[in-house]
């Protein structure tokens, strides 16, 4: 009975080991609320972060520019940075022009190749753009602070 049971467990584990290699990660376009709600660890970091006044202000730069945030739904820089810029631009009511939330893959590539398009290399890469002429870009993780970076380099460029 006690190898029937060791058996059977071994297999289970054998079982979701080869599910888990098979199932491939969300790529493609998603909404901030789809993000949220589908995917636990983004939402606790969402609800987690508290933006400073500083970062609330500094976000107030990017006003009319576009965002293209190309991330990974599986990369845990990605877990903690995209909610970090979601509650930025919620909390500080910046009134961006547009936000474009792009998940790949496991290869960096989405559907679209819109990753392709911008050379994605790590993820998250968090690109500024204004009128389609890239700005900045912020790759894994901040220097300073992903406000502050996003904002500095996107008031030079004014």
């Amino acid at each position: 009975m006690f190898k029937k049971l060791i058996f059977l467990s071994a297999l289970l584990c054998i079982s979701a080991v080869s599910y888990a290699n098979t199932v491939k990660p969300f790529s493609g376009e998603l909404s901030t609320a789809s993000l949220i709600a589908e995917h636990p660890k983004f939402a606790q970091q969402y609800q987690a972060f508290a933006p400073s006044a500083d970062e609330l202000n500094a976000m107030q730069q990017l006003a009319g520019k576009e965002l293209l945030v190309l991330f990974g739904t599986w990369c845990h820089d990605s877990q903690r940075e995209v909610p970090r810029l979601l509650k930025l631009l919620d909390q500080s009511k910046v009134n961006i022009k547009s936000l474009k939330l792009i998940a790949v893959g496991y290869d960096k590539r989405d559907p679209q190749g819109i990753a392709a398009h911008y050379n994605l290399k790590y993820t998250p890469t968090i690109i500024v753009l204004d009128e389609g002429e890239e700005l900045t870009r912020v790759v894994e993780t901040p220097t300073h602070s992903l406000a502050h970076d996003l904002s500095q380099s996107s008031a030079v460029k004014k």
